[in-house]
């Protein structure tokens, strides 16, 4: 009767248990049981397809294939890592007579191939290849923003692409390479802006006085035909207080919160009718002590043109939507709304909040007759979304109920 390999291997260990009794461990230990050796060399066992010889590099684009040599061996387990870590995914055949990969290899890395097999008599043979894959003709590369620092809590994470991405699996392919880690379990997504630029924020802002970190492990990784994604230089970001500033236009004040706490409530005065300041929430993208601001570099002339020195000025729009002092309408602070768009306090008031406000804390608009603040393109508009409509913007996503935890994100690697 003629037993398969796996068979075999089976009937080994009982007979050796029978025969040896209370040498029952036989199996996991005696020096004269071929199982338990040192795996043997299986060089003349097993072949391979890459590299193709000549000292040349293996081909990317071609998938690795391992074959077992004759009817006496069988392969077990292949393993093939990449110089990042990342193990290529593949499939062995029922028989163990074969294994392949189902998924492109990195272009331009080291690969270590590790193949065990077992003969007829279930005794273990490894066989380990080593080779270099061809570099890749042409990179995408990705430029995270901002600037390494201290956020608040509202800070979005930027990825500016190198070259335009259109196909869908392909995004969902660099959304799955895009590592966010934080040190705690945080619900977030990445929405894609346009075809070269992706926005990551959590469902609910970034938990305060922790931080977020973001890298692309993309290196390498086919993203579509002749495009290999390409080192990048990783992010870490510091997250201080929560600070949220809501401006009630209607009201005409400013409160300031920090950790959950009012800590001030100022008079202001916002757009007048024609100028009205958007509704919604912003993000401060900068501060700066003095601006000279004109009407002119916003589209403002005529009689409503003006032109002044400007202090304590803290950023929220690039089309520029500013809190800041204006000694000029002191009087209408809490009163009325006569500014052209931008928050207008006193000197005093805007020189402590000036101190006391940070790119990435949020600062929301109510009860303005003005529009909507946009989600993308004149700063970071980026939570006037919901939850939903931001998710939407996912193709990793798209068609789940869930959004994943930045943890999660951590694990989503390429299998390459």
């Amino acid at each position: 009767m003629k037993h398969s390999p796996r068979l075999w291997t089976v009937l080994s260990c009982s007979l050796l248990v029978a025969s040896l009794g209370a040498g029952a461990t036989a199996c996991g230990g005696s020096a004269d049981n071929p199982l338990s050796a040192r795996p043997y060399d299986a060089a003349g066992q097993v072949t391979f397809n890459q590299p193709p010889g000549g000292g040349r590099a293996a081909d990317p684009d071609k998938p690795l294939e391992v074959t077992a040599k004759g009817t006496d061996s069988r392969i077990t387990d292949v393993t093939a890592v990449d110089t990042h870590g990342r193990r290529l995914a593949g499939e062995l055949s029922a028989k163990g007579d074969r294994w392949h990969s189902t998924t492109p290899m990195a272009a331009g890395v080291h690969y270590t191939v590790t193949v065990s097999t077992e003969d007829r008599h279930g005794a273990p043979g490894q066989r380990t290849l080593a080779f270099d894959t061809t570099p890749a003709k042409k990179l995408l590369k990705v430029e995270f923003g901002p600037d390494e620092g201290k956020y608040g809590v509202g800070q979005p994470i930027t990825a500016e692409l190198s070259e335009p991405v259109k196909d869908k699996a392909a995004r969902a392919l660099v959304e799955r390479g895009l590592v966010i880690d934080t040190p705690q379990p945080v619900e977030g997504a990445w929405h894609w802006v346009d075809d070269k630029n992706l926005h990551f924020r959590p469902k609910d802002y970034w938990p305060a006085h922790s931080w977020v970190s973001v890298r692309s492990n993309l290196e390498g990784v086919k993203i579509e035909d002749d495009l290999h994604g390409s080192a990048s230089k990783p992010l870490k970001l510091e997250i201080g207080d929560r600070v949220e500033v809501t401006t009630d236009a209607a009201a005409h004040t400013l409160t300031f919160e920090r950790n959950g706490e009012v800590i001030n409530t100022i008079p202001v005065t916002t757009g007048k009718p024609g100028f009205s300041t958007r509704n919604g929430v912003k993000v401060v993208l900068g501060k700066q002590y003095f601006v000279q601001m004109r009407g002119d570099t916003v589209g403002i002339g005529g009689s409503e043109y003006y032109n002044l020195p400007v202090y304590y000025a803290t950023r929220v729009t690039w089309s520029g939507e500013y809190v800041h002092a204006a000694p000029w309408s002191v009087g209408s602070q809490g009163y009325e709304n006569v500014s052209h768009g931008c928050t207008g306090m006193s000197t005093g008031n805007a020189a402590w909040f000036y101190e006391n406000i940070t790119e990435g804390d949020i600062v929301r608009v109510i009860n303005s007759i003005g529009e909507d603040m946009e989600p993308f393109g004149n700063g970071y508009g980026d939570w006037n979304l919901d939850w939903k409509e931001w998710r939407d913007g996912s193709y990793l996503l798209k068609g789940t109920q869930e959004g994943r935890s930045a943890v999660d994100q951590a694990r989503l690697r390429p299998t390459v």
